[in-house]
């Protein structure tokens, strides 16, 4: 059939070609092909400015957010102080749990000592607040000693001997009742 159709066109050419188009025709396709040319190539960006005003805003909420994360870093280290016990050694951990759970109840018992006998009180108390305070020493140290485990040692025998001053001491308040006692019941018999 293509054969068919060249072969007509071929014999009617003179016929064809009796109509000329137009002269801008050529004109017009060349226009509508370079704009969508254009559109399909990439669009090349502008060079964006900033003013500085814009800059510097950018710049100080750079500086402000910074500066709130360094804090909250800075805080969270200082929170981070209190170190894991139980990571270092558990068993020393328990230790220090039970310990500090003794002095606690010893402590109670030797406020009762305060209503009966203040200056008492004061003198065994003030031992023990700078036994605290050396607790509480060791205790800023291990965050940042290389050898926790050691001044980790060092707390519990400090919680030790806090215990044992408090025993003491009860005892001698013991011994200091039972005295008084006597010497009530002797005065009661003469």
């Amino acid at each position: 059939m293509s054969k068919r159709l060249e072969d007509f066109m071929a014999e009617n050419r003179e016929e064809f070609d009796d109509l000329q188009p137009r002269a801008d025709i050529w004109n017009n396709i060349s226009t509508e092909l370079d704009a969508w040319e254009a559109e399909q190539l990439p669009k090349k960006r502008e060079a964006k400015t900033f003013s500085l005003g814009f800059v510097l805003r950018v710049a100080a909420m750079i500086i402000v957010v910074m500066g709130i994360g360094f804090g909250i870093y800075i805080q969270s280290q200082k929170t981070n102080g209190d170190v894991d016990l139980a990571a270092i050694n558990p068993t020393y951990a328990k230790q220090q749990v039970q310990y500090a759970s003794l002095i606690e109840t010893k402590k109670i018992e030797l406020k009762q000592v305060a209503k009966f006998d203040p200056q008492l009180y004061n003198e065994f108390n003030n031992e023990l607040i700078k036994m605290q305070a050396n607790y509480k020493k060791l205790s800023t140290d291990l965050a940042t000693s290389p050898n926790q485990e050691r001044v980790l040692r060092a707390m519990i025998r400090n919680l030790q001997i806090q215990t044992e001053v408090l025993n003491q001491q009860l005892s001698v308040i013991q011994q200091f009742n039972q005295s008084k006692k006597e010497q009530q019941n002797g005065t009661k018999d003469i």
